[in-house]
């Protein structure tokens, strides 16, 4: 195994749910020996694992841990060379459909990504392969599966195809091999808006200007008290923010210590 295939799971350990879940669990485990310092462990492990899971805490969170990028409209992409567009995932069974599908948030970009290019103009460029999450298995790559929606559904082609890569560093580094000898450098991002940070910072690594076009921003719906109550939005909020927040923290600290590539050069 591919020691990066252990990512997906460290991930799901560490981050909202699991990191809480197994805090309560070995709190639990702990109680049934020292009650009070188990609960001790446990109680603040099931408080966070319910604030995390509320609308508004997760508002908070991923303005506290992300820069905010604002919305960007086609009128803004004049120097814009092509719109590069980031794979989210796939959801491999889609019975009424027959084929594979993007997942939610591939779904979400792509269609943002397609109404920028309708509405400017700029040529279209995907990139996602098969994750690391799916590593092993016989999933269709997310390019083939957005390029398929592409041209069936917006009547749009992808002019840069990128299919092989596994993570945003490789979706970075495997763009480059294709625009950069092109001479094409400025890009618009689309990505969520809470990965978005760490997104455009590994392009920029690699010799892009970027402009951001951030979609599926964080927000709250429904009445004040239910943004209090625990809910997946929530949760999944949380999850997002705290990752690509610890991800830019950790790609600063990096550049700090002088541990990221130069930029590739074409």
């Amino acid at each position: 195994m591919n020691l990066a295939e252990l990512k997906p799971i460290l991930t799901v350990l560490v981050l909202p749910p699991g990191g809480p879940l197994l805090v309560l669990l070995l709190g639990l485990l702990w109680a049934t020996g020292r009650r009070a310092a188990g609960l001790l462990l446990a109680f603040p492990a099931l408080l966070s694992l319910w604030l995390l899971s509320c609308s508004a805490v997760a508002l908070m969170l991923a303005h506290a841990l992300l820069p905010q990028i604002p919305a960007v409209q086609p009128a803004q992409l004049q120097k814009v060379q092509a719109i590069v567009v980031l794979g989210g995932g796939v959801q491999p069974d889609a019975p009424e459909y027959g084929v594979p599908q993007p997942g939610y948030a591939t779904l979400k970009r792509v269609r943002y990504a397609a109404w920028l290019a309708r509405r400017s103009g700029k040529p279209l460029a995907f990139a996602g392969g098969v994750g690391w999450a799916a590593a092993g298995t016989n999933t269709e790559s997310e390019g083939a599966v957005a390029r398929r929606v592409l041209q069936e559904e917006y009547a749009l082609p992808v002019r840069w195809l990128d299919d092989r890569s596994r993570d945003t560093r490789e979706n970075a580094l495997r763009m480059a091999e294709q625009l950069l000898p092109a001479n094409v450098r400025n890009i618009a991002l689309v990505t969520d808006a809470t990965h978005m940070p760490r997104a455009a910072a590994h392009f920029r690594a690699v010799g892009f200007t970027v402009l951001p076009a951030p979609t599926d921003f964080p927000s709250t719906s429904g009445r004040i008290e239910l943004q209090w109550l625990p809910s997946t939005a929530g949760l999944s909020t949380s999850t997002r923010s705290c990752a690509s927040g610890w991800a830019t923290r950790s790609r600063r600290r990096a550049n700090l210590d002088g541990g990221l590539p130069e930029p590739l050069h074409y």
